[in-house]
């Protein structure tokens, strides 16, 4: 909260009665996580109630730690803590709402709100980072749209902020009212409409009506007039002078022009005054076209001119494509479609290589079509689509695959799987080529894209197996000694690199591992890990690597429970599997209507035997979340106990993550799945200062360079040294996953103990640094990350999160492990 409060006043704005309060006890805090307290004497704790969980039940540890304030229901007894000050209110979360409409009262700077269907969160952190190049902005942190989110966002707003944009989302009818009530907005935008959380409503049209009426009292409303349905409620909702209205046909307030470039696109807006502005973006989807016309509309409206959001625009970090131009060996131009898997999608790829420039051969590295249909007729329209586009050469990797090879037998090579491709890839006999590489994810074709990337080192991710050892003893000791422990290692192990994490883990004495795929699994047989692995995606075409390396699917649906026992079947094989329980993700797994039905399967079916049961909790890092992780776990309990009536043995019960370890220790089962804190991030931020960063990312200073005043740097010219000075040109840059967002002082790093922050734009070998008056030189070592800057906080600094940061970092990017 930015304005302070007495206590007598905050049961004022919630007409709560008020028991032992003191008006010289000042609140400028405001709490819904016990965990999330910094200033416990200035915090008034919100308990929230709900069906799963009561806040009242923290109360007790945190008068203990100083918390001196409380807002409760009712019925909460007073009594037993004389020294605290309660607020009884017949509704916690009304109260919390009635505090938010107070707080957005005193704002008199312009609130922007966003609802609609889809774009929500996208549209605010763009338009939050445009604005941001001339203004002071608050926004929404994540997708902080709800009942209880959009108060916890008011609160962030403080007095020196000139602008805040605020989400705004609804599941059901009746929400929106309390939402416009807190929010009030001043300038409103509306993404669209669509489908989702369409049970909640009567109609599409009832919808609408509902999203639309946090916009009663708004100055002014931005919508597309190109959406039909949309156009017409707003239009006869809103009067004339209300509207802002931007269309591609003419006769509306902004008309806009779209004209495609390369992997961007020019995109020219026409006022109603004939006035124009030509924004260069770098997307060229409709959706993202569409997002970043109501962000531009929307900061020419609260007055930021054309060259200011032209350079914020330059700044933004493009919406994540599937296809991807990539820099390849030997001048070559690689297309990255490696998520893709259906003909459509092959169609969308050849169409996206057929607008690059030319090159020396067309040659594509395609997979097996997973599920496609009937292989002949499904490779007879590759086979066309081939022949349309022109390929010099075909890879394919597979079992249906073959089927191109007598279609064209001088080009075609094959390969049963994508280690015997990698096997004969030769990168140096591609040069100046199209080199297209396409197919299903379980075919791990990003190792082909790497193996034929171009090539800059000079960056090293250091990994400290004792601080790695460090954590995992933190979490053992939160844990009962019988509690086993299974580890993450997927995606690289968080950026790692598997098998030497995979190694330490495996010495440290865990107890399972978790990868994504088969082919994860697979490398780290190969290299002698010997601990039972877990598959999460196991895809039926793997199931002989599966039987072959003793990896254990996970099974998440009847139909995949019988294609894997019809399977063991046929080979007279037995395996081990995990049954996953959706309770909530909502991403794989077994409903409560399909028990019944797996019961029957696993009694029919004694070839599989269940090594586990789990469920995944989808917010336990969070305390917004409680009361829905509470009820996944009572949901999860329901559901496994059905299943072990109907088995002779007992197979491992898990449910915790990371944060449940943490948030619900009451509810470690057998087993705990450890991630993200193993690798040094605390996502509750309850034990953050305990944990060790386990990688240190690091690189050189290449070359020092002197500045006269006014020197530009970068690209854009986007850095400048208004006095002169020096700056040092690192070797990292975005292709390494340095993020682009760390541009301009957003980002720094250490060099010889000294915080040396970026200037100019992040460039994707390299990016360079103010080190003015320090004392560097060529060859001086740079700190990205590590012990001494925080992941957090640099994640906090751009608006992402740690798993990305250390995800994202690039493969060409040397490992170095070392024990300190």
């Amino acid at each position: 909260m930015f304005q302070e409060v007495n206590q007598r006043q905050i049961a004022g704005i919630t007409t709560g009665n008020l028991f032992s309060g003191n008006d010289e006890v000042l609140i400028s805090q405001i709490a819904i996580d016990s965990r999330q307290i910094l200033h416990p004497e200035k915090t008034v704790f919100v308990a929230l109630r709900g069906a799963k969980a009561d806040g009242a039940d923290f109360i007790a540890q945190l008068a203990e730690a100083g918390v001196k304030t409380f807002l409760v229901h009712q019925d909460f007894e007073e009594r037993a803590f004389p020294q605290a000050c309660f607020i009884k209110v017949s509704d916690t979360r009304r109260a919390l709402q009635l505090l938010a409409k107070y707080e957005r009262s005193l704002f008199t700077n312009p609130v922007v709100s966003i609802t609609g269907s889809n774009g929500k969160t996208i549209i605010k952190e763009w338009l939050g980072q445009i604005l941001g190049q001339k203004y002071a902005v608050a926004k929404s942190p994540k997708s902080y749209n709800s009942q209880v989110g959009v108060p916890l966002s008011i609160f962030g707003m403080e007095s020196y902020h000139q602008v805040a944009i605020l989400e705004a989302g609804i599941s059901r009818a009746g929400e929106m009212a309390a939402l416009e009530e807190m929010i009030k907005p001043n300038l409103g935008i509306f993404t669209n409409l669509g489908t989702a959380h369409q049970e909640g409503f009567e109609s599409l049209n009832s919808k609408l009506q509902e999203k639309l009426s946090l916009f009663k009292n708004s100055d002014l409303l931005i919508y597309c007039a190109d959406h039909e349905q949309v156009s017409d409620q707003i239009e006869g909702i809103f009067p004339a002078e209300k509207r802002i209205g931007w269309s591609d046909r003419a006769g509306y307030e902004f008309t806009r022009s779209v004209k495609l470039k390369g992997n961007g696109a020019r995109l020219i807006l026409m006022k109603s005054d004939l006035s124009t502005y030509t924004f260069q973006v770098p997307f060229t989807d409709v959706a993202s076209l569409e997002n970043i016309t109501h962000v531009i509309v929307a900061a020419m409206t609260l007055g930021q001119g054309a060259e200011s959001i032209q350079e914020g625009i330059a700044h933004l970090k493009s919406v994540d494509m599937r296809l991807t131009l990539k820099p390849g060996i030997n001048d070559s131009l690689l297309i990255d479609d490696t998520y893709n898997n259906d003909l459509a999608g092959l169609k969308v790829a050849m169409d996206f290589m057929q607008q690059q420039r030319p090159k020396r051969r067309r040659i594509l590295i395609l997979s097996d079509l997973l599920q496609q249909g009937s292989p002949a007729k499904i490779y007879e329209e590759v086979s066309e689509l081939i022949k349309k586009y022109q390929f010099d050469l075909l890879f394919g990797v597979g079992k249906e695959i073959f089927y191109l090879e007598k279609e064209f037998p001088e080009s075609f090579t094959g390969f049963k799987s994508t280690e015997e491709l990698l096997a004969k890839l030769d990168p140096e006999s591609f040069a100046n080529d199209m080199i297209l590489i396409t197919g299903a994810r379980v075919f791990g074709f990003e190792e082909v894209v790497n193996r034929l990337q171009q090539r800059i080192h000079g960056t090293t991710l250091e990994i400290n197996l004792n601080a790695l050892t460090h954590n995992y003893n933190f979490y053992k000791k939160l844990l009962s000694p019988k509690t086993k422990v299974m580890v993450m290692v997927k995606a690289f192990a968080y950026g790692g690199g598997a098998v030497e994490i995979a190694n330490q883990i495996q010495t440290m004495g865990a107890d399972y591992l978790g990868v994504a795929f088969s082919d994860e699994g697979v490398a780290l047989r190969k290299q002698g890990i010997k601990l039972p692995i877990m598959v999460l995606n196991a895809m039926q075409e793997s199931f002989g690597l599966c039987s072959e390396f003793n990896l254990e699917p996970v099974v998440f649906s009847p139909d995949f429970f019988e294609s894997l026992a019809s399977w063991c079947t046929i080979h007279q094989q037995k395996m081990k599997i995990h049954l996953d329980m959706d309770t909530g993700m909502h991403r794989l797994g077994f409903e409560e209507k399909h028990l019944s039905e797996l019961k029957n399967l696993i009694q029919t079916n004694p070839q599989l035997e269940i090594a586990s049961i789990y469920t995944h909790l989808v917010g336990a890092d969070e305390e917004i979340h409680q009361e829905f992780s509470l009820s996944q776990l009572k949901s999860f309990e329901e559901m496994k106990n059905q299943i072990l009536q109907v088995l002779s043995y007992k197979p491992l019960i898990h449910a915790l993550n990371s944060a449940g370890i943490v948030a619900f220790p009451e509810f470690q089962f057998d087993m705990v799945r450890l991630g993200i804190g193993l690798y040094g991030v605390e996502v509750t931020g309850k034990h953050e200062m305990a944990l060790r960063a386990i990688s240190t990312l690091k690189t050189t200073i290449s070359q020092i360079k002197e500045l006269n005043p006014g020197e530009t740097i970068g690209y854009s010219r986007k850095g400048v040294l208004s006095s002169g000075g020096k700056i040092a040109t690192l070797a990292i840059g975005y292709a390494d996953g340095y993020d682009r967002r760390f541009s301009n002082g957003k980002g720094y790093v250490l060099i010889n103990g000294h915080k040396a922050p970026i200037i100019g734009n992040v460039c994707m070998d390299m990016c360079m640094v103010d080190v003015s008056g320090m004392d560097v030189k060529a060859g001086d070592e740079a700190i990205i990350y590590g012990e001494k800057i925080s992941l957090k906080e640099l994640a906090d600094q751009i608006g992402t999160i740690p798993y990305e940061l250390l995800t994202n970092i690039s493969t060409r990017v040397k490992r170095v492990y070392y024990l300190d």
